[in-house]
């Protein structure tokens, strides 16, 4: 199967508002339920997992599940992103389905996105999604000083969704979790550093698919709405 797991769990402190940013609602409805519908809406995808806050896993099974027929698990995140990510692994028992994680806050992921995700599996074991970098990228030292400027054509933006066959990432895990030292801030990051036996697949991103941390964020994605 083709499973969207949609992290759900974070805070959101930086937009300041009184809600976690999943929760707020544009044009009528939350941003959770929106990207739910970007994968809900998707031929690619078989089924749909929530990742979220333990205070809010009732509510989001009441009020998303009701309407949407792909979501089938609703389960309970933990402190840090990885924590979400495990839970929603450890969920699924098939080492050959293909699991795909994605930024709840990324309400305008593309049926394109979805699809070309899912056909890069097809030879891939795991996946990434990123957009060229823009803008020149300095390598500063621990004293603030440049000590090095990659060139920038060899650089690219992550987004998500990043999937994996669901017994790589899980392996990836295994690994990462034995490492007294690790540390993580996404999936491909550590099957990058825990398996690098196992290429990564790049899938062109989209401008639009922002995640949204910002105020000025949310004004994009009502312009989005507009459109």
């Amino acid at each position: 199967m083709n499973i969207a797991i949609l992290l759900a769990a974070g805070s959101g402190t930086r937009l300041g508002a009184s809600l976690p940013k999943q929760f707020l609602e544009v044009g009528g409805k939350t941003i959770l339920e929106h990207t739910v519908e970007a994968f809900e809406s998707s031929d690619d995808i078989d089924e749909i997992a929530i990742v979220t806050r333990e205070d809010y896993v009732e509510k989001v099974s009441e009020q998303i599940g009701e309407h949407h027929p792909k979501l089938k698990r609703v389960l309970m995140g933990g402190k840090e992103r990885y924590h979400s990510s495990i839970a929603a692994i450890e969920a699924y028992t098939n080492d050959d389905d293909n699991i795909m994680i994605h930024d709840a806050v990324r309400p305008m992921v593309s049926k394109r996105i979805i699809r070309d995700c899912v056909e890069a599996l097809r030879k891939y074991d795991a996946v990434d999604v990123a957009v060229p970098a823009t803008d020149t990228i300095l390598q500063v030292d621990e004293n603030g000083l440049i000590c090095n400027i990659p060139p920038r054509k060899m650089l690219r933006n992550v987004q998500t969704p990043q999937c994996f066959k669901r017994r790589v990432i899980a392996e990836a895990y295994k690994r990462g979790l034995a490492d007294p030292e690790f540390v993580t801030t996404d999936d491909c990051g550590v099957v990058h550093r825990y398996m690098p036996e196992v290429p990564i697949f790049i899938v062109d991103g989209e401008s639009t698919n922002i995640k949204i941390t910002f105020k000025e964020d949310i004004k994009t994605f009502e312009s989005y709405l507009n459109r």
